[in-house]
């Protein structure tokens, strides 16, 4: 591997999180010599380890040793004790970004899903079909894929990588993917992209203008941000996908969203080529079910042979996952933390829950976040029956004085809304006492608000 030396060891800090965890696995697979450590174990240690990763709980200076490279994300401050011993031994030191540069160049085609909604989703969907059909792909996603309990892999002869792009710090500009899919770009992530769509779209540009001259570009006709983007680049090699502009060389018509499944008949360059179905649910997943065949069908699979793991996906961890569920009640976790993947979200769950009463609990995620896309996230609940609103998830954000969780609950014209102080614990049972038979339950956030929906099926659970 370029620049990288077998003889030294990889040490990631913070090796339990999704990101770091599957970029040291595929090196470990690889035999790399891995280490890493994290403030505490988790499922991502705990499978690193059987791998032979070493694994350090607790983060401090006597876990770098001079032989190391060290990987960090834009997470970890300078602060860190193992930054800045790596620092003072003059250790090389590689962004998370770098060693998945560095992966993705060890192999024949590189696959990345970008935007700013849907790469995880997307990522997953496509790395499972992959493995399904025995294609022997390395992968890397930012979730836990249900049906493989992995976020990444890899095998001796894989040929195809297929990877999650994040944006959110700007280092996509990093990569040459071969193929290349943009779900969509709509601000987020304001701590980077202080001015919204503007930065958002120069980053992708200066990506663009790094691409090989032989990378294929997949791009969502139906969102604002794409079009913004199409009209300010001479794209070669574009490949459209659609499910409104039948012009588009991928398009899906007739569909039909289910409670427990969508179907719609694809066609390519106006020419059916048959009818699919997803375990997918919500219209935003037709189109990222859409942009997942269009790729495949473009690497030269058979349409007929993707078909069936298709249908049976169910999704990566924590995007619309089911936590808890029997004949009372119904728990589902998400990810969402965007006014467009909220709404998304609550759809879904109106079609899923036919009659039942929705109950959503929000976390915010960001204070920056909260606060630039505030109307936004005022008009993005009115399918939920009852909302709670819980303590923001600063994600290394200083406190909003005036944009937080509380005054969020204040501003909001919701019929029933209620602003739950306290940790995870605290929140689970407070929320616990307005539950009711036959409620539909939603954890949405990307904090730590995860946690709530297995406390609430527990609470429920002894109280039988």
């Amino acid at each position: 591997m370029e620049t990288v030396n077998k003889n030294k060891n990889y040490h990631f800090i913070a090796i339990g999180g999704v990101g770091q965890s599957a970029l040291a696995k595929i090196l470990a697979i690889k035999g790399f010599n891995v280490s890493g450590s994290d403030i505490v174990e988790s499922k991502y240690t705990k499978a690193l380890e059987k791998l032979g990763v070493k694994i350090s709980i607790g983060q401090k200076k006597e876990n770098i040793k001079e032989d190391q490279n060290v990987v960090l994300s834009t997470a970890i401050k300078e602060d860190n004790p193992e930054f800045i011993e790596a620092k003072r031994l003059n250790l090389p030191l590689f962004h998370r970004s770098d060693i998945l540069k560095l992966i993705s160049e060890q192999y024949e085609t590189f696959v990345g899903f970008s935007g700013t909604h849907g790469k995880t989703t997307t990522t997953s969907l496509c790395s499972y079909i992959l493995e399904k059909i025995n294609a022997h792909p390395a992968y890397a996603s930012g979730g836990i894929i249900s049906g493989l309990d992995t976020n990444a892999n890899a095998y001796s002869d894989s040929k195809i990588f297929v990877a999650e792009l994040d944006e959110s710090d700007g280092t996509i500009v990093k990569y040459k993917p071969d193929y290349i899919v943009i779900n969509n770009l709509e601000p987020d992530h304001f701590d980077f992209y202080k001015n919204g769509e503007k930065d958002l779209l120069n980053q992708f540009h200066k990506f663009f203008e790094n691409l090989k001259p032989t990378s294929k570009i997949f791009i969502n006709l139906d969102d604002d941000g794409n079009k913004h983007f199409l009209n300010s680049i001479n794209a070669k090699n574009l490949i459209t996908y659609s499910i409104k502009d039948n012009s588009a060389d991928y398009f899906a018509s007739d569909i039909e969203l289910n409670p427990n499944y969508n179907s719609y008949k694809l066609y390519y360059k106006g020419e059916l080529k048959g009818e699919i179905k997803t375990g997918l649910l919500g219209v935003h997943n037709v189109i990222n079910s859409l942009s997942v065949i269009s790729v495949l069908m473009e690497l030269g699979f058979n349409l007929d042979e993707i078909k069936k793991p298709l249908s049976e996906f169910q999704g990566a961890k924590r995007r619309f996952e089911t936590v808890f569920s029997n004949s009372d009640i119904k728990i589902i976790d998400d990810y969402a933390h965007h006014p467009t993947e909220i709404k998304a979200t609550l759809s879904s769950a109106k079609k899923q829950a036919e009659n039942k009463r929705i109950v959503a609990i929000f976390q915010p995620h960001r204070y920056t976040r909260l606060k630039a896309l505030w109307d936004e996230f005022l008009n993005s609940f009115d399918l939920a029956d009852i909302l709670f609103v819980v303590e923001t998830f600063s994600a290394g954000d200083k406190f909003d004085p005036e944009f937080n969780s509380e005054k969020f609950s204040e501003t909001i014209n919701h019929k029933c809304v209620k602003y739950i102080k306290g940790n995870m614990n605290e929140t689970a049972k407070e929320i616990s006492k307005y539950i009711k038979k036959d409620d539909f339950i939603l954890t949405i956030g990307a904090g730590d608000v995860t946690k709530i929906g297995h406390l609430l099926g527990d609470i429920y659970e002894t109280s039988k």
